[in-house]
């Protein structure tokens, strides 16, 4: 598995070094240009996107990670902040980055967080996304969308991710198999061009807020 990262850091980047699996391949780059380049050359060749904030610039680092979100949006990407920001982290988490985590993270931490990522979910500590997902709706523009073209089985799952629940808690919680919710999942985002579960549970809050 090869892993692309943009990392400026030379204390983090022997870290990850040292973390990772044997059947890994870290390619680091410490130019955003490099990013670019390394992406439109072999795109789809990288499994992931390791993407380090510190802090000098964060803000436009964020917007830096937007846009390469927009222009290679099949790519996983997960950001690993020198600080903690909610604001950046919902607008990362908006766009569709996979994950956040300590640039310091420990190796098993590392291997859980690819393990949710991969299987379609978002990795930033349950109770992390959780706050997320409960925060005021208006901090999302979730476009004119509306829930009411969904079907009743399509709201009872759209209702159960605005609680933040995960596909397997919905599956035990409505008594049907986690295919089925990856099912309704796929309908929903398409039906209210939402592109993300957190997107998805925005617009729920806002819709309950509204009524």
């Amino acid at each position: 598995m090869r892993i692309l990262c943009w990392n400026t850091d030379e204390t983090v980047w022997r870290h990850w070094n040292r973390i990772v699996g044997s059947e890994v391949v870290l390619v680091r780059v410490t130019q955003w240009s490099q990013m670019l380049e390394a992406l439109q050359s072999e795109d789809g060749s990288f499994r992931y996107c390791f993407i380090y904030l510190d802090n000098e610039n964060f803000s436009e680092r964020v917007e830096l990670v937007v846009s390469l979100r927009a222009s290679h949006p099949q790519q996983k990407m997960i950001v690993f902040p020198n600080q903690a920001s909610q604001q950046a982290a919902l607008r990362l988490f908006s766009v569709g980055v996979s994950g956040q985590c300590a640039p310091y993270i420990g190796e098993e931490q590392l291997k859980l967080v690819l393990s949710v990522v991969e299987s379609g979910e978002i990795w930033g500590g349950k109770a992390f996304i959780q706050q997320l997902i409960m925060q005021s709706a208006f901090a999302m523009n979730s476009g004119d969308a509306e829930l009411d073209g969904l079907s009743d089985r399509e709201q009872d799952v759209a209702r159960r991710i605005g609680k933040g629940l995960s596909n397997k808690q919905i599956a035990n919680d409505m008594d049907i198999t986690e295919r089925t919710v990856k099912a309704h999942l796929t309908a929903i985002f398409k039906k209210t061009n939402t592109k993300d579960r957190l997107s998805l549970a925005l617009m729920v809050q806002k819709s309950h807020a509204m009524h």
